[in-house]
């Protein structure tokens, strides 16, 4: 039950962050940078030009750097805002979980993580399609922030292994490993009219969980 009031939590913030996107009219550096979101998942680093970002905005690419010194910038600032969800539902989750079963609190930083993904448009999902193709410069200023979050992850698997809920043999570093790969390919082939993240979260603790064996 802690667990299901938890995912209702993280709906809710990730919802009041979408309301009040819509409610509030975008600053032309939000609408730039929602542009630039989603041309860098769906072309990449390398093929996107700021001159596509610009049309998409419907201003002259000149304009852009009013608000960005250049494209590196740009693409840093849309993979900050990307961790920022991440960290936030993570965050959320810690606040309102701490006390819940171990198997619970597994759960709910799951459907956390899934729903920072595919419930926040392309931001998060630039950390799994286009952060690879992202230049040095942009690599030296995410890498760090990305590499804090997956700490918190190993954090939490060790925090449960030391309770005795994770078997002490277990290598909590590889499982973490394991747990980001099965959550971040979804975005790749996840489909909300097939499935509920729900589920995907729930399928995803359990097979990391107790395995898939009868």
């Amino acid at each position: 039950m802690r667990a299901n009031l938890t995912f209702v939590r993280l709906a809710f913030v990730t919802a009041s962050l979408t309301d009040r996107r819509r409610a509030e009219p975008a600053s032309g550096r939000e609408r730039v940078l929602d542009a630039a979101a989603a041309r860098f998942v769906s072309q990449g680093y390398d093929a996107t030009t700021l001159r596509q970002i610009a049309a998409d905005v419907g201003i002259k690419a000149g304009s852009i750097y009013h608000h960005f010194a250049s494209k590196d910038e740009l693409f840093t600032a849309v993979l900050q805002q990307g961790i920022d969800v991440m960290v936030t539902a993570f965050d959320a989750i810690d606040a309102d979980a701490a006390d819940a079963p171990a198997r619970d609190r597994l759960a709910a930083h799951v459907r956390a993580h899934l729903g920072a993904l595919l419930e926040h448009g392309p931001y998060t999902t630039n950390h799994v399609t286009a952060f690879f193709t992202a230049p040095d410069d942009v690599r030296a200023d995410i890498v760090p922030v990305r590499d804090a979050y997956e700490a918190r992850w190993t954090g939490l698997l060790a925090e449960l292994q030391h309770e005795g809920a994770i078997a002490g043999d277990v290598d909590v570093r590889l499982t973490r490993l394991i747990l980001f790969g099965s959550m971040n390919a979804s975005v790749e082939w996840f489909d909300p009219d097939v499935g509920s993240l729900d589920e995907l979260a729930e399928t995803i603790t359990s097979q990391c969980w107790t395995g898939v064996s009868a």
